[in-house]
């Protein structure tokens, strides 16, 4: 279970882009807290602390605000597509108790059969949980496996207090048969054919070279007739 990360807020009066900037260029990040029914609370959070809590899927934050306290899960979270920082986020006001629905990480552990290709089909599960106790994962021992086998939603083993918010029958992982190097060849020549790639036929090594001659050398009995000074 995550435990409740403190961080330090301070109300937002200034909004817009270019708010948004100044914000940001003083290392914070602009965020909203809401829920409960309550009106959206503008807030900006320090980068640099927000970043190393969101590092754990659905960190529960202690949001300090004027004096008091609010428990709060995020939401949404966007991020620069290059550099990776937080660009913005929003937070989801909870209650100690209360029940949340969440995106748990699948994890695997373990080595499966030499013999066996792991697909993991869903990278997460849904969940319902405690807001104060929500796993940080749900691991997934594969240690032997071999290939055929098929991981449900209902074998999944959840911490307690914690009940599936998916279809007891979605295929979670799967263990298929490893492909041989006949079975990769024959997949390339069968792309090859689909996109119409032609290969050339060898050469043969009996094939004799051509020679050819110059053009402009004469062969032998070949010439003026004359002989020289002569008209």
């Amino acid at each position: 279970m995550s435990s409740e990360v403190k961080i330090q807020a301070e109300p937002r009066t200034e909004f817009g882009k270019g708010a948004a900037r100044r914000i940001r260029r003083q290392a914070k990040v602009p965020a909203v807290l809401y829920g409960h029914g309550n009106n959206p609370v503008h807030i900006s959070l320090p980068g640099h602390e927000l970043m190393l809590a969101l590092k754990t899927a659905n960190a529960l934050l202690s949001v300090q605000l004027n004096g008091k306290s609010q428990l709060a899960l995020p939401k949404q979270v966007q991020r620069d597509p290059i550099k990776g920082f937080i660009e913005h986020a929003d937070l989801i006001v909870v209650s100690r108790g209360e029940k949340v629905t969440v995106e748990v990480p699948v994890v695997l552990v373990g080595e499966a059969d030499p013999d066996a290709l792991v697909t993991l089909e869903h990278a997460t599960v849904a969940l319902e949980a405690e807001a104060t106790h929500i796993p940080e994962s749900v691991e997934v021992d594969i240690e032997g496996a071999v290939a055929g086998t098929q991981i449900l939603a209902k074998d999944l083993k959840l911490t307690e207090g914690s009940t599936l918010s998916l279809d007891e029958e979605a295929l979670v992982v799967n263990l298929v048969a490893a492909p041989t190097a006949e079975d990769i060849e024959a997949e390339l020549a069968e792309a090859e054919a689909d996109l119409g790639v032609e290969h050339d036929e060898p050469t043969s090594e009996t094939e004799s070279d051509e020679t050819t001659e110059d053009d402009g050398a004469p062969e032998a009995g070949e010439g003026d007739s004359g002989t020289p000074g002569q008209e």
